[in-house]
């Protein structure tokens, strides 16, 4: 099976195109290739497949082999491959995504090369429990308090088709994210588990966040977890509609417009090496 390994911002996927269907036992099969060890090593395995109601669809499986609904460096990349592979010539495209399409825009440079790609990642939602969306606008569903370990933790429940706990912290860069992000991933409060940003805000336009992604760990940058950031900046009163989201493997621009209430994620996806899985 040939497979292109990509990142988006140094979150890292193992991309597999030109298929008709997943694969069987695809849960067992994202562990092994995603292992760094002994597999190809990537925090998610992720398919290019055919669509009825989009151009294409994307699934994406975590390292830990369970699905996601959404993920927004990857779907960069899933524009970035289909282009580039030829799989589909367009400069817009649609993309079917377990939660919902999203429309796509490349930009493409004088040797047909993609240089960065604008995504609407669709309208935020509030989780006003750990199941259900509620309107943003609700200024009683903005703030959470969580207690983890004998630490109180205030949160913003930001849904991007994927669930978000946006927590505002005075370092992130320093924050022991290793030790906190998998207690709050993992707990009860959130039976379905849960995405866990800790932001810093430096300026009305610009913020520094790390991530704990769920099913995968820590990881050097989450697309739907800088918008959930962003939303949850504008919420707050913290930050204005139009943000730089610094992470660790580099920056997002993140706009939510005021005129359809969507969120636009705008960065680079690159293709690192291709390969032949054997197993």
């Amino acid at each position: 099976m040939k497979f292109v390994k990509m990142h988006g911002l140094g979150n890292d996927f193992i991309v597999i195109g030109h298929l008709d269907k997943l694969p069987e036992q695809v849960d067992r099969m994202a562990i092994d290739m995603c292992d760094r060890h002994f597999g190809i090593g990537a925090d998610g395995l992720v398919f290019v497949l055919p669509s009825q109601k989009a151009d294409v669809t994307m699934r994406i499986m975590n390292a830990d082999g369970t699905e996601a609904e959404q993920c927004g460096n990857a779907i960069r990349c899933v524009a970035k491959y289909a282009y580039e592979h030829k799989q589909l010539r367009k400069k817009q495209m649609s993309v079917e995504t377990l939660a919902g399409i999203q429309q796509v825009w490349l930009e493409i440079d004088k040797k047909d090369r993609v240089n960065r790609i604008r995504v609407d990642m669709g309208r935020p939602e509030i989780l006003t429990d750990s199941l259900s969306g509620g309107d943003v606008s609700d200024p009683n569903a903005i703030r959470n308090s969580l207690a983890v370990a004998g630490k109180e933790f205030e949160y913003t429940p930001v849904s991007m088709g994927n669930p978000h706990a946006v927590t505002f912290v005075d370092q992130a860069d320093s924050f022991q994210v290793e030790k906190w992000g998998p207690l709050i991933e993992q707990h009860e409060h959130f039976p379905h588990k849960t995405n866990v940003e800790f932001v810093t805000v430096q300026s009305p336009t610009e913020m520094d966040m790390r991530v704990w992604e769920r099913g995968v760990g820590q990881t050097l940058a989450c697309g739907t977890g800088a918008c959930a950031a962003a939303v949850a900046g504008a919420l707050n009163r913290k930050t204005e509609r139009r943000v730089l989201v610094h992470l660790e493997g580099g920056d997002l621009l993140i706009e939510w417009c005021e005129q359809d209430g969507h969120v636009y994620m705008t960065g680079p996806a690159e293709e690192v090496f291709v390969g032949e899985w054997l197993k």
